[in-house]
């Protein structure tokens, strides 16, 4: 088969899959540490399927995940935020393996997005855009008239990875929303 009607035959099996049954799609799209997803989304009041999404988006759900910038775990934790959020949820004797945790570092990721969602009264992509990017850079961005017309959303995002970042969590949340059922 050449390389064109094979890569057609593909998408087209892709677009059957998609309309077919949401079965399908959690073989292709499977969501590990959905009790622990579940308990922080609950406990920190942030939608599952954001956290699912952000665990996707930063490691591929591989617990054992380090960026080149020392971030770690499922939602890619860096250290010092890490122990910054340790001492603010009361987890004692915290120390940065512990990231490495599930446990650990789903927990610590959801108070971290609720923290955003606090600071960017509920608006995801900036949220997103904070988690990624920084919160500091969002902050100037929405004062600065080339990035957000009305300062309270982004128009722009500077940073090519963020932007990408912010449409591939907002991707995944979407089709997690559709495929699964969280039960809350």
């Amino acid at each position: 088969m050449k390389k064109g009607k094979w890569i057609i035959t593909i998408f087209l099996i892709m677009i059957i899959a998609y309309i077919l049954h949401p079965l399908i799609l959690r073989r292709i799209f499977h969501v590990s540490f959905q009790e622990e997803i579940i308990k922080y989304s609950k406990v920190y009041s942030v939608d599952p399927y954001l956290i699912a999404a952000v665990i996707k988006v930063e490691s591929n759900f591989n617990p054992y995940a380090i960026s080149p910038k020392e971030a770690r775990g499922l939602m890619q934790i860096m250290p010092a935020t890490g122990s910054w959020a340790a001492e603010k949820i009361g987890l004692e004797n915290f120390y940065v393996e512990e990231l490495y945790t599930s446990e650990v570092n789903i927990e610590i990721g959801s108070w971290y997005l609720q923290n955003l969602n606090k600071q960017f009264n509920g608006n995801i992509p900036l949220v997103l855009a904070a988690y990624n990017g920084g919160s500091g850079n969002v902050s100037k961005w929405l004062l600065d008239k080339r990035y957000s017309k009305d300062g309270k959303n982004l128009d722009y995002i500077p940073f090519l990875e963020t932007r990408n970042y912010v449409k591939k969590v907002l991707s995944y949340r979407k089709l997690y929303k559709r495929i699964y059922n969280f039960n809350l």
